[in-house]
Formats: C-alpha cells, structure tokens, sequence
C-alpha cells in the first residue's frame, strides 16, 4: 500500500511539473514558430521560446523541447532565430479612418512654416481656382516664436484656393481669406459653444477656429467619396500591420465609417482587428436601438463603446481648465457640455449598456467626467463598467486617486507629454503641471494605462511611444534625463501599456494581450529586444513579422543596403564601405541629426552641443573646440561626396551607434 502511495505521488509530482499544454488533447498545429525570445506577458509564465497555433488560436506557449509534441507532417515551422516576440500591440486610442484620410492629405506633420506655404503653394499651382487645398499635422510649437499663423499666410500663396489645414492635435484648423467668405464667417459672428475663431486686435478673424468653431468652415469641404473612404481604411491597416500592431481602438466614428468598415471585412480586405468608438449624436443613436455588436467578423470588429467629447486640446488652448490659462489670462479654455447636459449623455449609454469613453484634457474636464460616472454609476451600478477618460493630460491630484478608487481608467498616451513638454507649463503653470502626464502617479494611485498614439495626431508608431514612456525625452534625447523623469514607466509596465492594459480598457483580455493557451494567435516579431536594448533604441525598433490570428500578415522587406535610422526615422543616408570601414555621407548624416555644419572647398565644419567639430578630406586630424585628435581612418570624398567612418559619430560626436542585423539598421543616438 506504501509503495504504490508513494509511485502515486510520484505521479502527481511530475504530471504538476509538466507544461499544461502537453495534455491539450494530441492537437496537431497549423504552425509552429521556436527558438524565440518570446515576452509573454503572462505573469505565471512571463517568458517562452515557442507557440503553436492551431485555426486562430494559441495552443501551446513553452519551449522548444515541449512544442515538438504539435508538429505533424503538415505543420508550418518557424525558426526565429532568437528573435524577440511580443503580444500583437494594440493600438489603445488612434483614429483610424482619420489616419487613414491623412494619408490621401498635404502632409504638414510638425514641417517647418516655410515648407507647409511651399507645399500649398505647389497645390494651388497645380489645381484649378476653387479647388480645396486640405491638409493635417502644423504644429506652431515647433517654429521660431511659436506663435499661431494667419490666414494673410495662406493668402500669400493661394489667394483663388480655400484652404484648410488641421493643427495636429485635431482641434483648430488654419484657413485662408477664402474659406473663411464660404463659411460665412463676420466680425460680429459669436463663437460656438465649445470653440472659438480666434480674432485680432481689430476683432477680424485671423484664420484660426478652434474645436466646434471648426464645423462652421467644415461643413462646406467636399467630403471623400465611398470608394475613396474605404481606400483610406485599408491603407489605414497597411500602417499599422507594418508597426507590429494587430489591434487597434478607434476613438469614435460615424455610422457611414463603421458601414465601410463592415463591407470590408465582409470582402475579406480588412483582417485589422477593430475596437470601434460609437460617436455621440446621430452614430449613438442608432446604435442604441440595436445594442452593442461584439466579436463579428471572427472576433475583428466590436462597437461596444459611445465617445464623448469633453473639451478641446492644450495646444489649442480650448482645453477645459478650472483656473485660467498661465499664459492668457481670463481664458479657460472650452467646456463642450454643461455638467446637466453632459450627465444625461452619460446616464442614456448607461441605459443602453455601452462603455462610455469622454475626450477630457485640462482638469475641469477631467473633473466633469469624474463626477458625472461616479453619480451615472451610483444611480445604475455596473460593477465592471471600464469607464473610460481619454487623455487625461491634466488632473487635479485628487482625481488622480478618485478615478482609481472608481475604477475608471484613464487612456493616455505617452507621446503627448514628450510632444507638448515645450508648451505644457507655460500653459497650466508649475503647480499644476504636477498633475499633467503623471503616468507615475496615475499607476501608484492603483490605475493601469491603455497606451496609443492619438494617430494622425502624432505619428502611429508604437516604439516612439514606448520609448517616451520610460524614459519622456523627445526623439532628440530632449531633455536629457526626461521632463518631469519620476513620472517615466519601467520597461515592463509601458509593454503592458500596448498590450494586456490596452485590451483590458476594451474589454478584450481574456482574449488577446498577452501569449497564453486559448488566446488569440496574434503577435509580433521585432528586431531588437525592447526590454533590454539602450533606452535610446527603442524608438528605432523595426517590425519585422506581423501575425494576426495566426495568419501572416505582413513581413518587412529587409534592404541589401543598411538602413540608418535617427530620431525614431528612416533616413535617406546611403552608407558606403571604404577598405574595411562603413561610412557615411556627413552633410546628409548632419541634416538627419539636426546639426549646424558648414563646408568649403575641403574641410566640413559641424556643430553639436555648441562644440565646432572640423573635418578634413583625406585627413584623419579632427579639431574638435579646439583640441585636435588623430583617427585611424580618414575622411574620404567619392564621386564628389564626402564621407566620414561611422566611428566618427560614436567617438568624437558621442553618438550611441548600433547594427541590428535582423532588419539591417544602423541606429544612430544620443
């Protein structure tokens, strides 16, 4: 009797130790990929080597040596190579049609002033009079004196156009004298509630509307028609596959989107998988009489969720504060809703069983938001209601914690505080800065943080927020050690910020967000090891293969030729080897990385941090401040170019310099 006790528990011991999916009842996988450096984000079994995937899902996540047991004759099998694997990221709030349409724009993305004029002015010369000239992305932070531009810009090189460009934030559009005559726009017109035209000493109209005010101009652009809308989703989900990501949130869309989307994905063009916002209005609306609709096309598209908009963006100035503006006195920015109205918005979701998700940026927002849940749910309690603020960028420190202690969670993304460090205090001042982008806080006080980009607001890339997340310098390494660098995340919480927090703020992480058995097969292969890599590098990170429901995707062609990316971006650099050393072109090197140089008949004269560094061709001496120094290898000039070894960069400009050779890039950084 003792001894069979005893092999018993033998039994039971080694069956414990053995990997559970073993016993998933002898599946044959569809495929399988091993020899992974694989970041599960399963807290039980945080890192693996090997999945198998059968259909759309996951049926064995562990090692190399345990996932032979699913390999048949037919199964696909994958080497890594030792690759690093994350969790498909998910985008947690962007605006997909909206990224997409951008792409069919002018692009203005944070170009300099003179460059955004030149582009307009190409267009009006290229286009018949009365044509629309349509365009997103100016950021008037990033010009010299940071101020607002006027229509007289605009008339200066399309005066027979109407203009309209987007800032990017999405909450003030710049037009010109045109536009503003279609829109009917006077001096004695009254702003809008929510937004406002922004006047000149005179009271005339500069050419910048904000928020609602907007509308007014928007309502006489031709809009896209259908098969041009439906171009923009498809070249929308292009993007993100190529970033890595297989899911996204999309921060509210009107029925004809949502309709186009369905058609899509019934065509089998759209494999994205969507989490779509209802917008307020007429879209709510409709959705009320039919309730929310989860998991269709095979688990890629649920609306399950109405957006609210609460006020305007910081930028703008139309943020909703509860003190005046630092630096424009009497101004608080534009409260789209009174509290009254804003609760029965609430309460009506509420009612017909949706997620309610409010654009709230300044405090007062915030503050509406947090009172108007907390009394909606205290009427009609819903335990698991996932409530969401999207933004969150400036809060009191009370409704900091007020908003973990009611479950609401707070969707933010870290690309914004890195983005608006140069304009954040001057516009809400040193004390309540504390409160603004406090990702720190917010998780200390119990919240997770659905990260995202907010695209086409900022670029859609998920790296560059990452990188922001922990270490909040800009893609210059500006400023070094971070702005405010007690707020940064750790590695591991901005991962789970693109991941299982992001499905977690839609319901969805029981399903996706992290590798483990039952889950959706849904995962992305990188070039570098982003928990691990230098700080620096983690905004250069490549996607190299996507994979959504076990289905490949997209797979990155990869360049004979080395790649070299600096501040997050591909560059146009074209390295070249001499004897044994890699080069590169120093004026184009010098233009990628933002430095001042000069040049005469043969030597280059280039400036970082203040220190004048000279160059001479066919010479290995360097000046730098002053100092000479002696390199192995000389500076070299071909077929009229003139190149420097790459070493250069690291030791005598104090550049971090580094090959991945899975995606044959060169990072250049601070």
């Amino acid at each position: 009797m003792k001894k069979n006790l005893v092999w018993l528990l033998i039994l039971v011991f080694t069956i414990g130790c053995m990997p559970i999916s073993i016993f998933a009842d002898g599946q044959i996988a569809d495929s399988v990929y091993l020899n992974g450096n694989i970041y599960t984000l399963n807290e039980k079994a945080p890192k693996a080597t090997a999945l198998a995937i059968k259909g759309q899902k996951l049926i064995f996540v562990g090692h190399d040596k345990d996932v032979k047991a699913y390999i048949g004759k037919d199964t696909k099998v994958i080497d890594l190579g030792g690759k690093t694997v994350t969790p498909g990221l998910i985008e947690g709030h962007m605006h997909y049609p909206g990224l997409g349409q951008s792409l069919l724009l002018l692009d203005a993305f944070w170009k300099p002033k003179a460059d955004i004029l030149a582009a307009v002015k190409a267009e009006a010369d290229r286009l018949p009079d009365g044509e629309w000239i349509l365009g997103r992305g100016w950021n008037q932070e990033v010009w010299p004196g940071a101020q607002f531009p006027t229509k007289e810009d605009l008339d200066a090189v399309a005066p027979n156009n109407p203009v309209s460009l987007e800032r990017t934030c999405g909450h003030a559009i710049w037009v010109n004298s045109l536009a503003l005559k279609l829109g009917g726009i006077t001096k004695d017109m009254a702003n809008p509630q929510g937004g406002e035209i922004l006047r000149d000493k005179g009271g005339n109209a500069t050419g910048i509307l904000t928020d609602t005010a907007g509308s007014i101009i928007e309502k006489n652009i031709p809009t896209f028609n259908e098969a041009r809308k439906k171009e923009a989703l498809i070249k929308a989900q292009a993007e993100l596959f190529s970033y890595g990501i297989t899911t996204s949130m999309d921060a509210g869309s009107g029925i004809e989107d949502i309709k186009n989307m369905k058609d899509l994905y019934q065509s089998g063009d759209l494999k994205i998988r969507l989490y779509t916002m209802a917008s307020s209005g007429e879209t709510a609306q409709a959705f009320y009489k039919t309730g929310p609709e989860v998991g269709l096309f095979n688990d890629r598209l649920t609306i399950n969720c109405i957006k609210f908009y609460a006020d305007g963006s910081l930028g703008a100035r139309s943020a909703w504060m509860l003190k005046e503006y630092s630096d424009r006195a009497g101004h608080v920015g534009n409260g789209r809703n009174s509290n009254d109205i804003f609760y029965d918005m609430v309460k009506e979701a509420r009612a017909h069983g949706f997620q309610v998700a409010t654009h709230a940026i300044g405090d007062a927002a915030v503050n509406q938001c947090v009172n108007t849940y907390e009394k909606v749910l205290k009427e009609n309690p819903l335990a698991d209601h996932r409530y969401r603020i999207e933004h969150f960028q400036v809060a009191t420190l009370e409704d900091i914690q007020r908003i973990a202690d009611i479950g609401i969670i707070p969707a933010m993304q870290s690309v914004h505080a890195t983005s608006d460090k140069n304009m954040a205090e001057d516009r809400v001042g040193s004390e309540r800065i504390k409160g603004a982008y406090a990702w720190r806080k917010v998780i200390n006080a119990g919240s997770i943080i659905p990260n995202g980009s907010d695209a086409p607001v900022e670029l859609v890339n998920p790296y560059h927020g990452l990188y922001a997340a922990v270490t909040r310098m800009d893609r210059d390494g500006v400023p070094v050690g971070g702005w405010y660098p007690e707020e940064c995340m750790t590695r591991e919480e901005a991962l789970k910020s693109f991941t299982i927090w992001a499905a977690y703020g839609q319901f969805q992480d029981k399903s996706r967000g992290s590798l483990e058995v039952g889950k959706l097969a849904d995962f992305t292969v990188l070039d570098r090891d982003v928990m691990t890599c230098p700080a620096s590098d983690i905004k250069d990170t490549n996607a190299l293969i996507t994979v959504v429901g076990g289905e490949t995707v997209y797979t990155k062609a990869i360049s004979k030729n080395l790649t070299v990316m600096a501040k997050g971006v591909e560059t146009k650099i074209a390295t070249t080897t001499i004897g044994n050393e890699l080069y590169v072109p120093i004026i184009e090197t010098a233009k990628a990385l933002g430095l001042k140089y000069s040049a005469n008949l043969n030597t280059i004269s280039i400036t970082k941090d203040f220190n004048p560094i000279i160059l001479a061709i066919d010479s290995k001496n360097i000046n730098k401040n002053g100092v000479e120094y002696k390199a192995a290898n000389a500076v070299k000039s071909v077929k009229g170019i003139t190149y420097m070894p790459v070493s250069y960069l690291r030791d005598y400009f104090g550049y971090h310099v580094m090959t991945y050779t899975g995606s044959n890039i060169l990072s250049i950084n601070f």
